[in-house]
């Protein structure tokens, strides 16, 4: 026997009871019903009550819960006894080969489905954000430059832009949870091949030389020695041996390895996208859809932050956990186990999608709530249509619908020419498609954003970023779920909202243009010089050879911030009396002798430096010419821009509140404004739009955007580097005018979306409240025409 639905997921299983103790007199019941359900709509016509007074709504609108409340009790009955009643058919059943049986039927519901979907989309979700915390250490490990960086992670966009709308055309029309389960075990394809080159090309001969088992002799002053000798190559060197270049890049087959996973798990994740999603809204009852669905959502969204702490767990193991270090993690030299987390997840993954591919066809529940609802329908036109007439409609209805379930190259054409020229969700993609780029900013460069606008730490910035506005956005998509489900808004109104959110999004996103910190835009000197151009003078640090000097920030007495020690025309560094850092002799740094030129900086002085620093390799005299000079600490100079930071977070906190709240609503009108038989296209449809028209091209377009914002570059042997400073106050406005622009554009559509929408039905209430009008005028015309006779 099929089990019924979990209770804690709506009203159907509570209502059984009622349902068993009315069964006796169902159809009195059911008479009942449809005559009080006349006599109401009749009375609520004409505004008066029974008794010809004047009709109080508030007794109206509890007459027509009550009614809605007797017709749920019916309907619930009635699934109830057909799942008891009808035997197990193979589109219902769950499992496969030998995995089936009464224990695993239990599980095809509902509940179940939403529960392990959404573990998938964390799980699936994890993969991203542990890519992004471990790409550091994979371009370290295997010399691959950034911008190749770049190609290999929109390898998953190219294949989502090639296959997404074919592949949910015809896989909509066979058996989508087994097609989610191919799609999730091209993930775990993805992860293998991520992790390969690991186990194809080794540690590394620079880790392995590291530890003892290959010769490495345990030192505690090495991780010191090679800190020091890194820092020592930002100092200004007059005679040569300051940083070099960087070489070129590493192999190539490793590279060629990871973009073929990355593509290979764009496949994936356009199966698991647009068909779990199509399969739970086609399977529930539309009024809990937006429950559901925002619950699914919560559940991915804690993927990012579970990946990000795998990514911390593995990278503090050596790249080689089987061997024994002779450094530890803190030492630049370090790689760590990056690999490691690829099979954590290919495991689970492989895991969890085996279950879900278990899910049969069509959930029983599901299957039995339409048999009741279209024994119903043609019970309703019986009243008004004559049987052969009947006969004869719902044959060519059955014909047409078998024909329509035939998938073929003539018909998915047929099926996009029907998207493109359906208004509604042609304008839902396009707005779709605009707040998407006008995102991508956002979602790439918002701890950097952080970083260079308001002077706070890499792991303040990620904090904000992964839990901070994480919480606000999961709050905002569970409450409006929940509210959906609830109150049941018509489509004109949620389209409403969406219009709505935009233009609080674009007041938000302006609102960051003006939240600036001055002292942090007037406190760095740029001076590089250019021994390329000719007839270059000679400056403060042209001697100090900085082309290959990588951006390292110190504060400068004058409590400036320079880009480097070099460029700060810094030749030495000591540990002063309490243990901090100084850079001295710094020649663009003017100097104050005074004493402290600011409150958080102290001069060293001749006290500071044993006498083996004053008689080595030069006299007393030019060591003390050297402490006169101007001096510099480690870092930038602090700026306090905490104020602005705060009122930063609360509006980003608004927008990703605001924004979350309107993802239920825009799926919902997405998928209703096509027919059910092009739901699953439209959704690989409009991954397909998405894909190459915001996700390929938007992160390209911004990254141009912020070169044209760039202060000081990178370089290499070869070309120019990666930046390394930003002009604060152009990228501010640069940036976020830029981003309001698309994304007001996406209201616009948006506008366009709540003009189509007005007719659109969302809900089965919608769609039975019609039907009832219909049934119920035809039934009256009938008695008229019978009491004529």
């Amino acid at each position: 026997m099929v089990q019924s639905e979990n209770p804690s997921l709506g009203a159907e299983t509570q209502d059984l009871e009622h349902g068993r103790r009315d069964s006796r007199d169902d159809s009195d019941v059911e008479s009942r019903l449809l005559n009080n359900g006349k006599i109401y709509d009749k009375e609520k016509e004409a505004g008066i009550n029974l008794d010809g007074e004047e009709a109080a709504p508030k007794t109206g609108k509890s007459k027509k819960k009550k009614q809605k409340s007797e017709q749920d009790r019916l309907m619930t009955a009635e699934i109830n006894k057909l799942l008891a009643e009808s035997p197990l058919e193979k589109n219902v059943t769950c499992g496969f080969w030998i995995f089936k049986g009464t224990f695993y039927q239990r599980f095809a519901n509902q509940t179940a489905y939403v529960l392990l979907y959404g573990i998938v989309g964390c799980i699936f979700s994890m993969t991203y954000a542990y890519f992004n915390g471990t790409i550091t250490t994979i371009e370290k490990r295997f010399k691959i430059p950034s911008k190749n960086t770049g190609i290999i992670s929109v390898g998953n966009d190219i294949s989502q832009t090639l296959v997404s709308a074919v592949l949910a055309y015809y896989a909509g029309k066979g058996h989508r949870p087994r097609w989610i389960g191919f799609g999730l075990l091209t993930i775990v394809f993805f992860c293998i091949l991520t992790t390969a080159p690991h186990f194809l090309y080794g540690p590394g001969e620079d880790a392995l030389a590291l530890t003892s088992e290959f010769g490495g002799m345990p030192d505690e002053n090495a991780t010191m020695e090679a800190i020091e000798e890194q820092r020592s190559k930002t100092l200004c060197r007059l005679n040569g041996g300051g940083a070099e270049c960087e070489v070129g890049e590493g192999n190539f087959a490793p590279q060629l390895l990871l973009f073929v996973a990355q593509f290979i798990s764009g496949i994936g994740g356009s199966l698991y996208y647009t068909l779990g999603v199509s399969y739970m809204d086609d399977n529930t009852k539309k009024s809990k859809t937006p429950a559901l669905l925002s619950l699914s959502y919560f559940l991915r969204m804690l993927g990012p932050a579970i990946g990000y702490a795998l990514a911390s767990f593995c990278l503090r193991l050596y790249i080689a956990p089987q061997m024994h270090p002779v450094i530890n993690n803190k030492d630049p030299r370090w790689l760590g186990a990056w690999w490691l987390g690829w099979l954590v997840m290919g495991g689970l993954l492989s895991f969890s999608g085996v279950f879900l591919s278990m899910f049969p066809k069509e959930l029983p529940r599901a299957v039995a709530r339409r048999k009741v609802e279209e024994n119903r329908r043609r019970e309703k036109e019986r009243l008004s249509v004559k049987s052969t007439e009947k006969e004869r409609l719902t044959a060519e209805l059955d014909q047409k619908t078998t024909a329509e379930a035939k998938a073929s190259f003539q018909d998915m054409l047929k099926t996009f020419r029907r998207l493109i020229t359906n208004k509604t969700y042609m304008c839902n993609t396009l707005s779709s498609i605009f707040y998407l780029v006008g995102y991508t900013p956002y979602w790439i460069f918002t701890p950097k954003y952080i970083e260079v606008q308001y002077r706070q730490s890499a792991a303040t910035s990620s904090m904000v970023t992964g839990t901070v506005a994480l919480a606000f956005s999961a709050v905002g998509v569970l409450l409006s779920g929940f509210i959906i489900s609830r109150y049941k808004p018509r489509a004109r109104y949620m389209a409403a909202w969406n219009v709505i959110v935009g233009f609080l999004t674009v007041a938000g996103i302006l609102a960051y243009a003006f939240i600036g910190c001055p002292g942090n835009e007037s406190s760095v000197i740029v001076n590089i010089h250019d021994s390329s151009l000719a007839g270059n003078t000679t400056t403060c640090n042209s001697a100090c050879s900085c082309d290959y000097v990588r951006y390292s920030p110190v504060c400068g007495e004058n409590n400036m911030t320079y880009i480097s020690a070099c460029h700060a025309g810094c030749k030495k560094l000591l540990v002063n009396s309490e243990g901090k850092k100084i850079f001295y002799d710094c020649s663009c740094i003017p100097s104050d002798e005074t004493g402290n030129s600011t409150t958080q900086f102290k001069r060293l002085t001749s006290f500071d430096l044993s006498n083996d620093e004053l008689s080595q390799n030069t006299s007393v005299h030019s060591q003390l010419e050297a402490l006169a000079n101007g001096q510099a600490m480690p870092g930038a100079c602090p700026v306090n821009c905490w104020t602005q930071f705060v009122a930063f977070l609360a509006v980003m906190c608004g927008l990703k509140f605001v924004g979350a709240s309107g993802r239920a609503s825009n799926f919902l009108v997405s998928v209703r404004c096509v027919p059910e038989k092009d739901k699953t296209a439209a959704m690989g449809f409009g991954m397909t739009l998405c894909s190459m028209l915001a996700f390929i091209p938007s992160p390209i377009f911004f990254g141009w955007v912020f070169d044209r914002v760039c202060l000081v570059w990178g370089k290499t042997c070869t070309n120019k580097g990666n930046c390394w400073l930003y002009d604060p106050l152009s990228m501010r406005y640069t940036l976020n005018f830029t981003a309001a622009v698309f994304i007001a554009i996406g209201a616009i559509f948006d506008l366009g979306v709540w003009y189509y929408a007005k007719d659109l039905k969302i809900f089965d209430e919608d769609v039975k409240e019609v039907e009832m009008k219909i049934a119920q005028h035809e039934e009256e015309a009938n008695n008229e025409k019978n009491t004529e006779i």
